[in-house]
C-alpha cells in the first residue's frame, strides 16, 4: 500500500467519522491540482468505489482508498495526526514532495 495511516491519525478519523451522521464509509485521499505548489491532497469520506481503478486497504479499522494516479505521487507517503496547543491537524509525510508550500497543504513532484 502507497499510503500509510498512523495509528493516531485513524483514532481522530474514526472519532470524525462517528459524529457524522452522513460520512462515508472509506477514506478516499487522492492528489488533485491546485494549490501554491502544482498539487494538493483530497482528503474525504465516501461510499463509492471503483474497485478496477482504486487501492483499498484497512489499517488500524479504518477503510482506505487511492485511486491509481493519485496511488503514483503518494508511494511511500504516511498520515499522521498532530496535536499541539498551537495547531492540530492531519499531515502528509510524501517522500515523492520536491518542495510544498509553507502550510503544508500543497506540494509538487
Amino acid at each position: 500500500m502507497a499510503v500509510t495511516i498512523t495509528e493516531n491519525a485513524s483514532k481522530e478519523l474514526k472519532r470524525f467519522m462517528e459524529s457524522q451522521e452522513d460520512a462515508g464509509s472509506h477514506l478516499r485521499i487522492g492528489i488533485v491540482s491546485g494549490g501554491c505548489s502544482g498539487f494538493q491532497y483530497d482528503f474525504r469520506f465516501v461510499d463509492d468505489l471503483d474497485e478496477e481503478n482504486d487501492t483499498i486497504s484497512e489499517q488500524h479499522g479504518v477503510k482506505v482508498v487511492v485511486d491509481k494516479k493519485s496511488d503514483l505521487l503518494m508511494d511511500g507517503t504516511t498520515v499522521d495526526y498532530y496535536e499541539s496547543l498551537e495547531k492540530r491537524g492531519f499531515t502528509f509525510d510524501n517522500p515523492n514532495a520536491v518542495k510544498s508550500c509553507g502550510c503544508g497543504s500543497s506540494f509538487s513532484a
